[in-house]
């Protein structure tokens, strides 16, 4: 080990801007700054889709189409869905609260039972909506549709 060879432990040292402390600094005058323009000001903040002033993307796209406000978006479940229920866990009855817990519709949704597949047993079905022939298709076997 040598005089020469002395260096301070690795990460001891932090080699940091000090910014706006005079011309002997070197980041003195302008503080990195640059000379003029909006991010030379103080209390600049960039909008959110700013460009510098072209024109920003989401208004130079075209926008097309609809969107309804009154809207009403449903969980949709099938009537193989219940079927396949019935078989593997033997349920019958089927309330919101059966298909939340079996991960088929959150907390938060309603549930609209469609009619694809074909149903087997007898089930009592309670939902926010259902479509036509799964209707049927349920009360065809004895069962019940109940709108919640």
């Amino acid at each position: 080990m040598n005089l020469n060879s002395l260096k301070p432990a690795e990460g001891s040292i932090k080699k940091e801007k000090r910014i706006g402390r005079g011309t002997g600094s070197g980041h003195g005058g302008t503080s990195t700054r640059g000379h003029k323009g909006a991010k030379s000001r103080s209390g600049y903040s960039k909008k959110f889709g700013f460009e510098g002033g072209q024109m920003p993307l989401q208004r130079r796209i075209p926008k097309f189409g609809f969107k309804n406000i009154n809207r009403v978006e449903y969980a949709s479940i099938n009537v193989d869905v219940i079927q396949n229920l019935v078989e593997t866990k033997n349920i019958t009855d089927f309330t919101f609260e059966t298909f939340v817990n079996h991960g088929l519709a959150s907390k938060n949704e309603l549930v609209k039972i469609l009619g694809r597949g074909e149903l087997k047993s007898k089930v009592t079905v309670k939902a926010h909506a259902f479509s036509k022939t799964a209707k049927d298709i349920i009360e065809k076997l004895g069962g019940s549709a109940e709108t919640i």
